[in-house]
């Protein structure tokens, strides 16, 4: 169902001036500068993350696979466990500083709007709060402090956004979180079965009660984990192949704009055809130059006061 004034939508498909590099997959606008939200909340909860990952890595290391009479398997399972625990930390750091589609700032001057070359009769949004010039599908982070494109939702275990230029980077995230969590889970309970069997004071250096709480612990902690990142991972997924973020399906937006069938979606979310490369967190999302030219992203000028500008009919 259409809208019945042309929104930014059909803005963005006729000018390049928020897309200044088009991009088949749809674009991903690379970022060189790095990008960090300064919010105590998301700082606190990031560390935190990181922190149980360590405690994770150090009770199979020093209580599970290190104390093993069986080298082969501490060797196969460190290594698994430590690949995969990388790739989660790796990936969390590439959601928590890129950029995830943040609109720029302050655009909303008549000079820019005019370098749009827009076509009489169409309607532009600003976003009171940041001044900026609302792409379609674009939503205000209070938290970010900037119109994010194709915002899902503002996550502060990344401190960041999750939007159109690091959905990947989280998808990942939550895919080995969810997976080592899984491998924890069962290391716990063989190394249970395998101490039940044995003497409890020759399967770990620590003291039985010292090891106990520690598997304990971290059985809770992986069973937490599992449920809730594969929650988000399947939830990530499903917004992806149905073209809708979270955001517009919490608000019940109907969708206006023209859904992007379900493989094309993710070849534009994990950025091109499959390949290993949708699993690693250091290739960047591809995009490839058009040969239009690019508007400044700075626009001189003052910034307009109307929330909703349409740009003037031609006199007959």
């Amino acid at each position: 169902m259409r809208s019945p004034v042309p929104r930014f939508r059909d803005v963005e498909r006729q000018a390049s001036g928020l897309q200044p590099v088009q991009c088949l997959p749809p674009c991903h606008e690379q970022q060189n500068n790095m990008w960090f939200i300064k919010d105590a909340c998301g700082i606190v909860c990031a560390v935190i993350t990181w922190l149980l990952i360590v405690f994770a890595e150090c009770v199979v290391l020093f209580v599970m696979l290190i104390p093993s009479k069986n080298l082969t398997y501490s060797l196969v399972n460190g290594t698994l466990f430590n690949s995969l625990a990388f790739l989660a930390l790796a990936s969390h750091f590439r959601a928590m500083c890129t950029d995830p589609g943040a609109v720029p700032k302050g655009n909303a001057t008549k000079e820019y709007i005019e370098s749009l070359q827009l076509k009489p009769g169409q309607v532009v949004y600003k976003c009171p709060k940041c001044c900026s010039i609302k792409p379609d599908r674009a939503h205000h982070c209070s938290v970010c402090k900037r119109c994010i494109r194709k915002m899902d939702h503002h996550c502060p275990w990344v401190n960041n956004c999750v939007g159109e230029n690091n959905q990947k980077y989280f998808v990942l995230f939550t895919m080995y979180i969810s997976l080592i969590s899984l491998h924890a889970l069962v290391m716990v309970v063989f190394h249970f079965l395998y101490c039940f069997e044995d003497d409890w004071t020759k399967c770990s250096t620590f003291s039985p009660p010292a090891t106990v709480i520690l598997l304990i612990l971290l059985c809770f902690e992986g069973l937490l984990f599992l449920i809730f990142t594969s929650v988000m991972f399947g939830t990530q997924i499903h917004s992806i192949c149905t073209d809708e973020t979270g955001i517009e399906k919490m608000k019940r937006e109907d969708p206006t704009w023209e859904k992007t069938p379900t493989w094309e979606a993710m070849k534009s979310a994990f950025g091109g055809p499959l390949s290993m490369a949708w699993l690693s967190p250091f290739t960047d999302l591809s995009c490839q130059k058009d040969t239009l030219d690019p508007v400044p992203l700075f626009p001189q000028g003052e910034i307009i006061e109307e929330d909703v500008i349409e740009i003037p009919l031609e006199p007959h």
